[in-house]
C-alpha cells in the first residue's frame, strides 16, 4: 500500500467533511459562545471533531480489511466510538461529568481487554513485568489522556498540531501506519481550525484523539515496536502541562472541576502571544524533544535518563512561562 497516497485520500476526506460539518453546525446554531475561560472572542461553530471521528473509523476499517492492522488494535480503536458519541452529546447538551467518566473508563477497560492487558513495560535496561498493576495503570492512563487532550483543546490549532507531530514522528521513527493516518486526518481538520478558527473540534474530537493516543501507547508496547517511555516523551508537552497544572490547582485548594485558564499554553496567549505563535513555539519545543526521543531509541538502556532530561527541560520552560504570566493563586 502507498502510505502517502492513503494519507492524502483521508486528509482530503477529513477536509471536505469538516466543511459540511461546519455548515451543519451553523444551521443548527451549535456555537461555542465566548466565556471567561475562552481564548476566542466571537461565537464559533463547534463539533468539528465529528469529521475526524467519521473519517478515522472509516479509515481504520479500510486498514483492517486490507490486513494492515491486526484485530487487537482494530477492536481497541473501535472502543473510541462511545467516547466520540458521549463527546458529541456533551458538545450539544450538558451532561454529567460522572457519566462521561463512566463511559470513558468502560471504553478504556474494554480496549485494554482487546489489547490483552499491559503485561510489561520496557524501561531500556530491564523489562518490568507486573501485569495486574500495569493494566490498572494503563486504564487510568488512557482515561487521563482522554481528558487531558480535552483540557488542552483551548486555542486554534494546538491539539491538531500536537497529534500531527506525534503521528508523523512515530511514522518516521518506527513506520506505524495507524498513527500517521490519524495525523493526516487531523491535518484535514486543521485547515479549518487554524487561526482564526472557522470551527472548533469540540469534545467529540479531542477526547477521541486522547483516547486513541493512549491505545497506541499500550498496543505498540505490547507488540514490541516501541516502549511506553517513547510515547511518554512524544506526548510530554501535553501531559506535563496538564498534570502540573492540575497539581498546582489542587495545592491551591481550587475546585478542580471549575473552568480555568491556567494551563501554560493559555497563559502564554494571555501574555500577548497569538494562537499561531503559541502553536509554532510548541512545535519547536516538540522537535527539540524529538532529539531526545531519537537518543532514547538509539541508546535504550538510558531511556529513563533521557525521559528525565525531557521533563527537566519542560519544567524550565514552565518556569519561563511563569515569569511571563505567573500562575495565579
Amino acid at each position: 500500500m502507498n502510505v502517502l497516497f492513503f494519507c492524502f485520500v483521508f486528509f482530503f476526506a477529513s477536509l471536505v467533511l469538516t466543511y459540511f460539518v461546519r455548515k451543519w453546525a451553523l444551521n443548527k446554531s451549535i456555537l461555542d459562545e465566548p466565556n471567561e475561560r475562552s481564548s476566542h472572542s466571537i461565537p464559533t461553530p463547534r463539533g468539528g471533531g465529528i469529521a475526524i471521528a467519521i473519517t478515522w473509523f472509516l479509515a481504520i476499517g479500510f486498514l483492517f480489511f486490507q490486513k494492515d492492522i491486526d484485530l487487537a488494535l482494530f477492536s481497541a480503536l473501535l472502543c473510541g466510538i462511545p467516547i466520540s458519541v458521549i463527546g458529541l452529546v456533551d458538545d450539544v447538551f450538558t451532561i454529567s461529568p460522572k457519566l462521561r467518566l463512566f463511559i470513558q473508563t468502560a471504553s478504556a477497560t474494554l480496549a485494554l481487554i482487546f489489547l490483552g492487558g499491559l503485561n510489561s513495560i520496557d524501561v531500556g535496561f530491564s523489562l518490568l513485568t507486573v501485569p495486574y498493576l500495569f493494566s490498572i495503570i494503563a486504564i487510568i492512563g488512557i482515561v487521563w489522556f482522554t481528558n487531558l487532550f480535552n483540557f488542552l483543546d483551548g486555542i486554534d490549532g494546538y491539539i491538531s498540531a500536537e497529534v500531527i507531530f506525534i503521528g508523523f514522528s512515530f511514522f518516521l521513527l518506527f513506520g506505524g501506519i495507524a498513527p500517521v493516518l490519524l495525523a493526516a486526518i487531523t491535518a484535514g481538520f486543521l485547515v479549518w481550525n487554524w487561526q482564526p478558527a472557522k470551527i472548533f473540534m469540540g469534545d467529540v474530537g479531542s477526547t477521541l484523539l486522547g483516547f486513541t493516543i493512549g491505545v497506541f501507547a499500550v498496543y505498540y508496547q505490547n507488540s514490541g515496536d516501541s516502549s511506553i517511555i517513547i510515547w511518554l516523551m512524544l506526548t510530554s508537552l501535553f501531559w506535563f502541562d496538564a498534570s502540573l497544572t492540575l497539581f498546582r490547582r489542587w495545592r491551591n485548594g481550587e475546585t478542580l472541576s471549575k473552568a480555568h485558564k491556567k494551563h501554560a499554553y493559555q497563559r502564554i496567549v494571555q501574555s500577548g502571544f497569538s494562537h499561531q505563535k503559541t502553536v509554532i513555539y510548541s512545535l519547536l519545543i516538540n522537535f527539540s524533544i524529538l532529539g531526545l526521543v531519537w537518543l532514547a531509541i538509539r541508546y535504550p538502556i538510558y531511556s529513563l535518563i533521557f525521559l528525565g532530561i525531557n521533563l527537566a527541560y519542560l519544567y524550565l520552560i514552565m518556569k519561563m512561562v511563569d515569569k511571563r504570566f505567573p500562575f495565579q493563586k
